[in-house]
């Protein structure tokens, strides 16, 4: 019956790329261990290739990819899975942690993306009122869809259905309770142009609406990225432009918000915005980086205890690694209620070293590889804990989170209403060649628990890091 009611709302207009049943069932297919992807781009220099290694977390643009869900007092995440050690098949999964028994359940398989091995195409989280997970499994512009799954159960990984097939890359979903989901992703129009979507229970969506394609005068291209947050009903993106769609000069910060479920669109201090927005010179530019010849790598988003936001991101010469580039400088955007700050963190050594900023009142934390070892001047590195007490002014070191390592770890990404002990996640792998690449969470005080790689049981406790 809901297939059919489907069919009659798309002949009537009212859902748009209706190329899926509403309610198409998948079998439960669960694997036995949490294995992550390993990937590499192929674009290599000197010093390695632009990014590779473990990227089972990739990419910072996938928002979020974990959700704490109090009623059950479970943590569900999904990531980019594999087959084996030495595979490159790539699984959309997803997993839970049981935070009154400690163990984790084992992972079930949302989509087999059939022979692809790139993380492109992983995944992203949301829930509902109800507790239903929706899982957003990336496309990869014309050429693969990407697909809206929804949990056969509340709070439940066991058995999903999909809900819809369309064109999306990097989705970012927001469900805002008693309002419904703003979706907000890429399409390759032009050449990676930002759209936004809503959805009152996620099998009826708006039509695409465009958000950001900046072009000047002379370019043909357009370009973007985008790094968003959600506070109450308020939903921002922090994003760079990449200059005539060369994605290897993103360059310059700008910023939107909507208070209003997508209806109007505005900068930090409520003023309007027409979208989309065309113009590289538009007044949301925060900080212009292009006459600098800087890169801007934006990695996360979060908000100060007056839901003012604030950007993690990462800026320097050059998109090859190596020491000709230089090292790359971490700092914070913030808006304090009046201005934006700036404010530097620390140095590591590779644009694509990404990791999560955590705020609980003064005290800010932000967990990334910015240790550059074992593998120097690849992606990612051993994980470390910078802190601040003064709002972002002043950073320390507080703790290593992991050391003599074997493989280098990336991707930090944290857990939205995160609950100790599974308060953020990442993966390991070499970037210099196909490895394994193991799964780990760790709390708010620094330690690290390793997700079971071999899982004959249904569930298990993951192994807890020295």
């Amino acid at each position: 019956m809901r297939t059919l009611i489907y069919a009659l709302l798309c002949i009537a207009g009212a859902i748009t790329a209706c190329a899926q049943p509403v309610a198409q069932q998948t079998e439960v297919r669960k694997v036995d261990g949490y294995k992550g992807i390993w990937f590499t781009l192929g674009q290599r220099s000197e010093y390695g290739d632009k990014y590779s290694g473990g990227l089972g977390t990739y990419t910072a643009k996938h928002i979020p990819l974990s959700i704490y869900a109090p009623k059950v007092n479970k943590t569900f995440f999904v990531y980019g899975g594999t087959t084996g050690p030495d595979q490159r098949y790539l699984l959309c999964m997803i997993g839970s942690f049981d935070h009154k028994t400690g163990t984790v359940s084992k992972p079930v398989v949302v989509y087999d993306k059939k022979g692809v091995d790139d993380p492109h195409d992983n995944p992203s989280l949301a829930m509902d009122d109800d507790g239903y997970l929706w899982v957003f499994v990336s496309g990869r512009g014309k050429v693969r869809p990407g697909f809206k799954y929804r949990s056969k159960l509340p709070y439940s990984t066991d058995g999903f259905e999909v809900i819809r097939e369309e064109e999306m890359t990097y989705p970012q979903p927001k469900y805002i309770s008693g309002k419904g989901f703003l979706h907000l992703f890429t399409k390759y129009t032009g050449v990676r142009e930002l759209y936004f979507e809503t959805s009152r229970d996620g099998v009826t969506w708006t039509d695409d609406v465009k958000l950001a394609g900046m072009k000047r005068p002379e370019d043909k291209n357009s370009g973007h990225y985008q790094i968003s947050g959600q506070h109450g009903e308020k939903v921002v993106f922090f994003f760079n432009w990449h200059p005539n769609g060369n994605v290897d000069q993103r360059t310059n910060i700008y910023y939107l918000q909507t208070t209003d479920f997508g209806k109007t669109w505005t900068d930090v201090e409520g003023n309007a915005v027409q979208i989309p927005v065309t113009d590289p010179a538009s007044p949301i530019m925060l900080r212009e980086y292009y006459s600098k010849k800087q890169n801007v790598y934006i990695k996360d988003v979060n908000f100060d205890e007056k839901g003012n936001p604030i950007a993690l991101h990462v800026s320097g010469t050059g998109h090859q690694p190596g020491p000709h580039n230089g090292l790359k400088d971490w700092s914070i955007l913030y808006y304090n209620g009046k201005t934006w700050e700036d404010h530097k963190i620390t140095t590591s050594d590779h644009n694509y070293d990404t990791g999560s900023l955590f705020v609980k009142g003064n005290e800010w934390t932000v967990v990334a590889p910015t240790e550059n070892s074992p593998q120097k001047w690849g992606g990612g590195g051993e994980i470390e804990m910078w802190k601040s007490t003064d709002k972002g002014k002043t950073w320390k070191k507080t703790r290593q989170l992991t050391k003599n390592s074997p493989r280098n770890h990336n991707y930090v990404r944290k857990v939205v209403n995160g609950r100790d002990p599974f308060y953020y996640f990442w993966a390991d792998g070499n970037p210099d060649k196909l490895s394994e690449s193991l799964l780990y969470f760790g709390d708010s005080k620094g330690n690290v628990w390793q997700l079971p790689y071999d899982m004959p049981a249904e569930s298990a406790k993951p192994a807890k890091m020295k």
